[in-house]
């Protein structure tokens, strides 16, 4: 079948290739994939910058969202058929959405919204789970509260602000000049121009800040924050409890405590919290968003979708870090 390969670390270590079909495990279902969703987090494996956080060994290949028909269920599946439509982030261990088949843990997949369309669910996924694991399971946001979400325009954060906004919570955001009206219809309160403001000078009292951007604009983002206030970054750097949850042995663990040292004893001393995400597979849920997107709180913001053929132009769209939402590649084209 056609893949998109990392054949090396780095930059230009991604080609196309013929690679065997999977063949599906016990618990596995096999997804003929319509419809693919590009993050950045592409482009950060596939130059080695989680090369001793994540289990990826080259060659392997690349893509964490997937939309599409499963063909085949193995023996121990429940809940799936040949022919049902669903979506999945498949686990670290089982990336590589970007091919004609991928076979995904019956635990990470869960039915397409039937109000979407393929690339439309492949667009979800990985930026579905990182809101609400964010939000709901480590902030556990509630309605009255306030949360800062930087770069509401991206991927992650056109989800969050809807999440967010369901939730009840007020929401505060960072965005370009020309994105300030289209993050408010999102259901941002309150929109901060980067380009122009401040919002460390203007914002006070938050509750949650979800920062995608790491560096000054997390150190930053500790300033904003009311007493016991946690920031969540989802840039880094990993923290000791992201060590211990990845089981790292010590040496990496050191790494990572010496790598988030300074941003803790900052929010120490700001008497905030600060916590590393690195968002997980979880078929469950999805689900869950699934709902949400039923009801017509969630949908999907889709910026450009490029054939499948394309998926190296479209993980450079990506790197231009100007996209408005998803990039999500398509197969509806490409025979198989």
């Amino acid at each position: 079948m056609k893949a998109f390969v990392v054949e090396r670390f780095s930059k230009d270590g991604l080609r196309a290739a013929e690679v065997p079909e999977p063949d599906p495990g016990d618990g596995d279902v096999l997804i003929q994939v319509h419809a693919a969703g590009v993050n950045p987090l592409d482009s950060k494996i596939r130059a080695g910058e989680f090369k001793f956080i994540l289990p990826h060994r080259p060659p392997f290949t690349l893509g964490h969202d997937v939309a599409g028909v499963v063909t085949r269920v193995g023996p121990a599946v429940r809940g799936f058929k040949p022919g049902d439509e669903v979506y999945a982030r498949p686990r670290d261990s089982r990336i590589g959405t970007f091919a004609e088949y991928i076979a995904v843990h019956q635990d990470d997949v869960a039915p397409k919204p039937a109000s979407l369309s393929m690339p439309e669910a492949a667009a979800l996924p990985l930026v579905a789970l990182t809101a609400w694991q964010a939000l709901v399971e480590r902030a556990n946001l509630r309605a009255g509260q306030k949360v800062l979400i930087h770069a509401g325009s991206g991927g992650v954060g056109t989800m969050a602000i809807q999440l967010a906004r369901h939730l009840g919570a007020t929401v505060a955001t960072t965005t370009s000049t020309a994105n300030m009206d289209w993050v408010k219809s999102l259901g941002a309160d309150l929109v901060i121009d980067y380009k122009h403001e401040d919002f460390a000078r203007v914002l006070t009292g938050y509750d949650v800040v979800l920062d995608p951007l790491g560096g000054r604009s997390l150190a930053k983002s500790l300033t904003v924050l009311k007493p016991g206030g946690l920031a969540i970054g989802i840039s880094g750097p990993p923290d000791p409890a992201f060590a211990r949850q990845i089981g790292a042995p010590p040496l990496l663990r050191m790494a990572m405590t010496a790598l988030s040292r300074r941003v803790r004893r900052q929010a120490k001393r700001l008497g905030v919290r600060y916590s590393f995400l690195f968002m997980r597979a979880d078929g469950t849920q999805l689900r869950e968003l699934t709902k949400l997107v039923e009801a017509g709180d969630l949908h999907p913001v889709l910026d450009r979708v490029f054939p499948f053929d394309q998926t190296l132009d479209a993980i450079a769209y990506v790197d231009q870090g100007r996209a408005k939402g998803k990039v999500v590649v398509t197969l509806d084209q490409v025979p198989h």
